[in-house]
């Protein structure tokens, strides 16, 4: 049996987030890889969990710093996370894009959490981020589930997900 490799790290903030809370954004053994819950990216320039201003203390995208009031976009966001903790896990590679596996493409299982109701709006932004991430003819096993809270404050969607490496060996 292959021994873990833990990812700490697929960008700045996620570093800061699995240091202070003393948890990996991705594990891989073998050919299969999971990674923690993902959501949205932090206000940019904040560094600690603790001691930040409340009002600050909110995902957001990094080109606003603002969390996106459309739940489109919010969930997007979420994939994009995903996609690069994947990506980072896949070859050990650090940082967005350091990995070369594929992605969405990899997943086989996805776990949904989310704080608003499983209506419309929310089922059509989904599909429409599976088809964009993961493309038209991939359809991974879904489970989703609501929540009253999540982790981060504000944050409305956290998706956990189960991928195998295919043809990719420890170590590449």
């Amino acid at each position: 049996m292959s021994s873990p490799q833990y990812f700490t790290s697929y960008s700045p903030f996620s570093g800061v987030l699995s240091s202070q809370s003393h948890y990996s954004q991705a594990v891989r053994i073998g050919d299969r890889i999971e990674c923690s819950g993902q959501g949205n990216k932090y206000t940019p320039g904040t560094t600690t969990l603790n001691n930040i201003p409340p009002k600050l203390n909110k995902p957001c995208p990094p080109e606003t710093g603002t969390i996106p009031s459309s739940l489109p976009a919010e969930i997007d966001l979420a994939f994009a996370n995903v996609d690069a903790c994947l990506r980072s896990a896949s070859c050990g590679g650090p940082g967005p894009g350091g990995g070369s596996g594929s992605g969405w493409r990899q997943v086989y299982r996805v776990n949904l959490y989310t704080t608003v109701e499983m209506g419309e709006e929310m089922v059509a932004a989904w599909a429409a981020c599976m088809r964009k991430w993961a493309g038209e003819d991939h359809r991974p096993l879904l489970t989703g589930v609501g929540v009253a809270a999540l982790a981060v404050p504000g944050m409305r969607v956290e998706i956990e997900v189960v991928a195998f490496a295919q043809g990719q060996s420890e170590g590449e």
